[in-house]
């Protein structure tokens, strides 16, 4: 198996070391070299997976991180704190892998609501399961949940994901629903075989009040089988989608939201495409990354990486972390860089960094 399917990082320093802060102003913002500053925290918490989707996981899954290497409920809910009152974040969400893989989840919910008590805390998720934790992770202070659905034709849910488990998604949706957690939004990444199967999933997300947003896939697959000539681009997107809905382009809601709005015939429904490939927003990414085992990733084609956890479990202070995660921020590269002859396509997959 290639690093890649394993998900081991390959760093370009020592990640316990600090970045160099050369040129960075005296401020306490999460700000890098071409001035952007992070609000936005997406905290992965386990690389575990229900599901084996292909544009993401190799089939056997990737290899089990160590229980003493994942970062434990009270750790996260440490950095949460830290990012949310030194830090200037305002957004938080759990990813995976799949977050309810993890039993102490709720825990990982509620400390961290009490950490970061102004904070949103949202989960993206595949919702296995979440029929039957909807309630107590609304109770434990979730604001809201974007499911992962790529498709809502059975057949073509399964060969995409490699699981049967449609009927437990919709279950976790209708849960999600009942439970509060919203707004919904639906996540469907951009698949060549489930490219016909768009407009019925716009459909079915209008009838059950959900936001549907599609996603261009991006060369983060562990199977490494990702071409750009047989990726499905937003144009060809729109034009499928065309030929049953009345689109009119409504843009951002604010620069670094990733996804462009198009209404839905005369509205008020809309539909969102993250054309992360093809109409690229980096210039305008406001966002930071925290591995399951606590490393920092500016972004999610950078490799370099930095230790927080060894910080945490050496006994440094919040202010100390903090000044890590600033340096870490600093280095933040210009973008994904997919269309430079140069690129190189970052050795985690999407599932061991956390979407």
């Amino acid at each position: 198996m290639t690093s890649l399917g394993l998900g081991m990082p390959a760093v370009r320093r020592d990640p316990s070391a600090a970045p160099s802060t050369a040129g960075r102003p005296d401020t306490d913002a999460l700000i890098d070299r071409f001035g952007r500053v992070a609000h936005d925290l997406r905290v992965s918490i386990t690389s575990a997976c229900s599901l084996r989707c292909t544009y993401c996981m190799p089939a056997e899954g990737l290899p089990v991180i160590p229980k003493n290497e994942l970062l434990s409920a009270p750790e996260i809910a440490r950095l949460v704190g830290i990012a949310a009152r030194d830090l200037g974040v305002h957004d938080v969400r759990f990813t995976g892998g799949e977050p309810l893989t993890r039993a102490d989840l709720v825990e990982i919910i509620a400390l961290s609501r009490e950490a970061a008590p102004e904070a949103s805390l949202a989960m993206t998720t595949n919702a296995i399961g979440l029929d039957k934790r909807a309630a107590a992770l609304r109770d434990a202070g979730l604001d809201r949940i974007n499911v992962s659905l790529d498709t809502i034709d059975r057949a073509h849910f399964e060969r995409l994901t490699r699981r049967d488990r449609l009927p437990a998604v919709l279950r976790g949706i209708a849960a999600a629903h009942a439970a509060g957690l919203g707004p919904l939004k639906v996540n469907a990444v951009l698949m060549r075989e489930t490219l016909g199967d768009a407009p019925a999933l716009l459909d079915w997300a209008i009838e059950h009040g959900a936001r549907l947003r599609f996603i261009e896939q991006m060369p983060l697959d562990a199977d490494e089988a990702w071409q750009r000539a047989n990726m499905v681009p937003a144009a060809e997107l729109l034009e499928v989608l065309g030929t049953r809905f009345r689109l009119t382009e409504v843009g951002r809601e604010d620069p670094s939201a990733p996804a462009e709005e198009w209404q839905v015939d005369d509205g008020p429904a809309t539909v969102g495409i993250i054309a992360s490939v093809t109409r690229s927003f980096c210039a305008a990414c406001d966002r930071t990354r925290l591995t399951a085992e606590g490393t920092v990733r500016s972004c999610l084609f950078g490799d370099d990486e930095t230790d927080l956890r060894g910080l945490l479990r050496g006994g440094a202070s919040d202010a100390e972390i903090a000044d890590r995660w600033r340096a870490a921020m600093w280095g933040k590269q210009a973008g994904h860089g997919i269309d430079a002859a140069d690129f190189a396509r970052p050795v985690r997959s999407m599932g061991a960094i956390g979407g």
